[in-house]
């Protein structure tokens, strides 16, 4: 036997089996999306913008306030740490799932925080909204400063919880990132990606909330499974990938910012270094409020659901002085 006929007879059924494990892989993770969104089923209503389809939830009645989540989350992040049920007592709260995340749509373009603003300055129109305050939470951050910058007549006063400002070397960047990269990642997504991402989960969540322990209530409402569907992973993964350049452009701007604005951190967030990011970004905005909660980590709007109401309000309250 040549030793071409050698090669070939190893290598054609090893082909053929790598193939079929990543076809079992590829189902598998269709399965487990599908049978996430039927234990999970949209909970708000639908509006389309651009032709992209966005899924939104409204509670409450009075000055609208606008809640951006952060990346890899979605609208149930914020249901499930009970600030909405406090804010919708006296704000008609609008929080809308960013492309990718929970049921709204994300074709392929760049998504930048400047797009999802133009996008959501869009929605909340079509929403009647002509003035609201604004909550960004970590990603969510760079969304909300994008759209008072775009639309400071739409955005009273910011609320920016746990944010990312500044350009850092991070290695969760480069971990995260290569199920954004164009065929690549497509077939990542599809296949290991969902797998891996469904053994780092656990500490993955647990490091979000370090040094505090995960809430009993968010282990048992969120619905973790929505974030390991193949189309929430790209738009994660995009977002990562996007997440120091984007910061290179917007620091430019962050002193045009004339608007109240309440920043909020965890002392002790493992994710965003608060002295290099929200400590840093008070010290540009002379004009800001700072509010450090010693002990917490970066999913404040959980573990110190008080002092991130408190932050609202202070932003609506400088919001409505500075209209007076």
């Amino acid at each position: 036997m040549t030793q071409r006929s050698t090669t070939r007879s190893w290598l054609v059924p090893a082909l053929l089996g790598s193939a079929a494990a990543l076809g079992a892989s590829a189902l598998y993770a269709v399965s487990k999306a599908r049978g996430a969104e039927q234990r999970h089923p949209p909970i708000g209503s639908f509006l389309t913008v651009d032709g992209v389809r966005l899924h939104y939830v409204e509670r409450g009645q009075g000055e609208p306030l606008v809640l951006i989540h952060g990346n890899g989350t979605m609208i149930q992040d914020f249901l499930v740490s009970g600030i909405v049920d406090e804010l919708a007592k006296r704000y008609r709260v609008i929080i809308i799932d960013r492309p990718g995340y929970g049921y709204s749509e994300r074709p392929r373009a760049l998504w930048t925080p400047r797009a999802h603003a133009t996008l959501f300055q869009k929605a909340l129109q079509q929403l009647g909204v002509s003035q609201a305050v604004v909550l960004g939470h970590s990603w969510g951050t760079l969304v909300a400063v994008a759209l008072a910058l775009q639309a400071p007549q739409l955005v009273r006063g910011l609320v920016l919880a746990s944010g990312y400002y500044y350009p850092t070397l991070r290695a969760d960047v480069v971990l995260f990132s290569p199920p954004a990269i164009p065929v690549v990642g497509d077939a990542m997504r599809y296949t290991i990606s969902p797998v891996i991402s469904r053994l780092l989960l656990p500490g993955l969540i647990k490091a979000m909330f370090a040094p505090a322990s995960v809430p009993e209530r968010f282990d048992r409402e969120f619905p973790k499974e929505l974030m390991l569907r193949p189309s929430q992973l790209r738009a994660s993964a995009e977002d990562a990938a996007l997440m120091t350049p984007v910061t290179v452009e917007l620091q430019e701007h962050y002193r045009d910012l004339k608007l109240p604005v309440v920043i909020v951190a965890g002392a002790d967030d493992q994710i965003a270094d608060v002295g290099r990011q929200s400590e840093r970004l008070h010290s540009d905005l002379p004009d800001s409020e700072f509010i450090v909660v010693p002990g917490m980590g970066h999913m404040i709007h959980h573990l110190a659901p008080e002092q991130v109401v408190r932050a609202v309000e202070l932003a609506t309250m400088h919001a409505r002085a500075a209209a007076a």
